[in-house]
């Protein structure tokens, strides 16, 4: 097991800094428009997390890992399987198709860029911000 461990990363949690984002969790329909309307002033990352899929838990882990905590953007979590209307609204408010796992980069109102599954940690966020 120990060679697996070494080889996957394992659970040595104690060794390593846990890191913590400043997630906004996005759970009403009307947080859209706010996040429309402050996507003006700064840039704003919605997160679209599927919390029974593992790919979707392995991505986000990445993104964590990745994340640049002095980025000047907002940042929200949207658990799309309790909160599915919030989730199809933010197709239709911001135009992109429903993906799981899902990142949207939002400034001036609209998508700049958007990535799901791997892709996502391949978005150089320092860029929108």
């Amino acid at each position: 097991m120990g060679l697996f461990n070494k080889m996957f990363g394992g659970n040595d949690r104690a060794s390593k800094e846990e890191k913590i984002l400043a997630w906004q969790p996005l759970n009403n329909v009307s947080q859209l428009e706010d996040i429309a309307e402050k996507s003006n002033l700064k840039t704003q990352i919605i997160f679209k997390h599927s919390t029974r899929c593992g790919i979707s838990r392995m991505v986000m882990n990445q993104f964590v890992a990745a994340y640049n905590l002095d980025l000047n953007a907002d940042l929200y979590y949207l658990d799309l399987l309790s909160y599915r209307d919030v989730s199809n609204e933010v197709g239709y408010k911001f135009q992109v198709m429903h993906q799981s796992p899902q990142l949207l980069v939002i400034k001036n109102g609209v998508v700049v860029t958007t990535a799901s599954h791997g892709s996502i940690n391949e978005i150089d966020l320092e860029k929108y911000s």
